[in-house]
Formats: structure tokens, C-alpha cells, sequence
């Protein structure tokens, strides 16, 4: 007669019990197997981002940053510095880079952490400390003085480049600027997810991706508002800015956004070069009466342009208005 052994249960099955006698743990399992997949599917269409938009520039090595940057035309030195979230392509899109290239060579750089620069976690990227790399960088190309052309947290580190190298900026044109500390619940956001260290890494390769990706529609919305998002920016790869990485650096300036005006709001009654403040009046983002408006009464010397029927995206709905406003910039340091 043979004898039948009784098998021990699986190791599935043990599993499978235990879980069931303590469900909370099984949620956690669960979420935790969800946010890895999630990683995973992320970390891949960042890779696919990157093969489909490859850089169309070059790059330099500054202060042990790779920054990537597109050069074009010829004549003044013109920089133009993109807002938070954005890169190179926003302006490339537009339209501004080729209608200022007929007269000027533009110089457009990918901010640390955007498009294809890196961002160092070594350095707090405030304003002032991409002012100082942005001025390294220029003089690499062998640009002593330029117009210098921010937009949006772009102007930020246009105003820092300014006020801490007076001589290498010819004229400032501000376009949908923050430059006073308000209250901002979406700061508090920011700060609260993917800007936080450790924390901030999950979300930012995790959930904050395919957030993204849902919130685009409304956030374009927001952004063009009044007027509809223009055809040409289909061009932007939407695809490169919702990438963990970029994202991650997105709330990291936004969380400064705050902190940095408040810094940065002593050093505007210093600048002595001519100032083009220009603002959609319908902004949807920010306040320009307390932004815009308010800067161009500190400085006494600056001339403002109120956008009529334009939201935060300038750049892209009136890139006309934008080149007139350098244009005229660059007519007043004429000598």
C-alpha cells in the first residue's frame, strides 16, 4: 500500500492567506506593485521622448553643467530664456526665433533641467544662480553684452542676470512675468508633491506623469486663455515636458517662485539699463496690475505694454507685439 505525504502549502498560497488576513497590507502590496509599473511604463516613454525629439542644437559644458542651446542668425546678441516647464522648442514653435534671426543672433538656451540640459541636484537652481551660469555660458560663445528676453519665470532669471552683470545685458524685455511675492496656492502644490526630496522622486516618476498628461488640455486652457492654443504649437513636445525629470524641475521652481520675488523685488530700483515690460491683460496666471504694473512703477525708466486680449502665452499668440518690443529695444541703445 503506498503512502500518500502530505504536501506542505506553496509559497503562493501562504502568500495569498496572509494577505487576505490582513487586507491593509495587501493595499499597500497592491499600490506599491502599481506605482512600480507605473515607474516602469514612465521611465519608457521618457526614453521614447527623447529618441522622437532629439536636440537640434548644441552643447556646452559650464561649471560642470550640460547645458544645450540653439544659436541662429547673425548681428546684436538677443537670449532668449524660456518660463517654467517650457524649453527651446516653445520659442521655436512661435515663430520668434526665425522672425528674430533676420536682424539678431538669437541665442536660445534650455534652462537647467528642461528640454536637453541638465540640472545638477548639487545647486538650488534660483534665479540668481542661473543667472550666473547663463552669463558663464555667454561668455563661452564669446557674447560680451546681449538683449536679454524673458518670459514668465524666464524673466526672473532675466532681471537676476541684470542686476548682478549689470555690463552684460544691453536691454531686459519682461513678457508675463511674477516678480513680487504673493500668495500662491499653486506654489504650496508644488511644494507639497513633486518638489519635495525622496518624496518628490516617486511622484515625480510615478503619478505626476500620467497627471500630467490628463491635467494638458485644461492647463493649455489656462495658460492661452482668452484666445484658443495657435495650431503652431503643435510643435511643442508635450511628450519631453511631462517627462519625470522635467516635471521634477517644473516644481522645484515653482515652489521658488515665491522666496526668489521676494529676493529679487530689492533689486529692481537698481537696474539702469532700458526696461520693456510687456503682459496679456487677460492673464489668467497672474495678477499683472500687481506683477507687471507694479514693476514698471518701480522702474521709473521702464516702458509697458499691456497685451489687449491675451493670456499668459504671449510669445505664441502675439510674437509680433514681442519682436516690436525688441526692436524697439534695440533702436533705444543704439549710440
Amino acid at each position: 500500500m503506498r503512502i500518500l505525504k502530505k504536501r506542505s502549502p506553496s509559497l503562493t498560497a501562504t502568500t495569498l492567506r496572509a494577505l487576505a488576513e490582513y487586507p491593509f497590507v495587501s493595499a499597500l502590496v497592491a499600490t506599491a506593485g502599481l506605482m512600480a509599473a507605473a515607474a516602469v511604463v514612465n521611465r519608457r516613454l521618457a526614453d521614447k521622448a527623447q529618441r522622437d525629439n532629439p536636440p537640434q542644437g548644441r552643447f556646452i559644458d559650464i561649471d560642470g553643467v550640460r547645458l544645450h542651446y540653439v544659436e541662429r542668425g547673425s548681428g546684436r546678441p538677443l537670449v532668449l530664456l524660456h518660463g517654467n516647464g517650457s524649453m527651446i522648442q516653445d520659442f521655436e514653435s512661435s515663430g520668434l526665433i526665425d522672425l528674430a534671426a533676420k536682424d539678431y543672433r538669437v541665442i536660445v538656451f534650455d534652462r537647467p533641467g528642461f528640454g536637453h540640459s541638465q540640472r545638477p541636484r548639487n545647486v538650488v537652481w534660483t534665479p540668481a544662480a542661473q543667472a550666473d551660469l547663463f552669463k558663464d555660458a555667454l561668455a563661452h560663445l564669446g557674447v560680451e553684452k546681449a538683449i536679454v528676453l524673458g518670459h514668465s519665470w524666464g524673466a526672473s532669471v532675466a532681471i537676476a542676470l541684470a542686476s548682478r552683470h549689470p555690463a552684460s545685458v544691453e536691454a531686459l524685455i519682461l513678457a508675463s512675468g511674477y516678480y513680487f511675492p504673493t500668495a500662491r496656492t499653486d506654489a504650496m502644490m508644488a511644494m507639497a508633491g513633486p518638489a519635495i526630496p525622496g518624496f518628490g522622486d516617486i511622484l515625480s516618476h510615478t503619478i505626476s506623469p500620467i497627471l500630467s498628461r490628463l491635467m494638458w488640455p485644461a492647463m493649455l486652457r489656462q495658460l492661452f486663455g482668452p484666445k484658443s492654443v495657435p495650431q503652431k504649437f503643435d510643435g511643442f513636445p508635450k511628450a519631453l515636458a511631462v517627462r519625470p525629470s522635467q516635471l521634477r524641475a517644473g516644481a522645484a521652481e515653482a515652489a521658488l517662485m515665491v522666496p526668489a520675488a521676494m529676493l529679487s523685488a530689492k533689486t529692481y530700483g537698481e537696474l539702469a539699463m532700458p526696461v520693456t515690460i510687456l503682459a496679456g491683460e487677460d492673464d489668467r496666471l497672474i495678477d499683472i496690475d500687481e506683477q507687471s504694473g507694479r514693476l514698471h512703477d518701480e522702474i521709473k525708466h521702464s516702458k509697458m505694454r499691456r497685451v489687449p486680449n491675451a493670456g499668459h502665452m504671449i510669445q505664441q499668440s502675439d510674437t509680433a507685439d514681442l519682436m516690436a518690443a525688441v526692436d524697439e529695444a534695440a533702436a533705444g541703445t543704439l549710440h
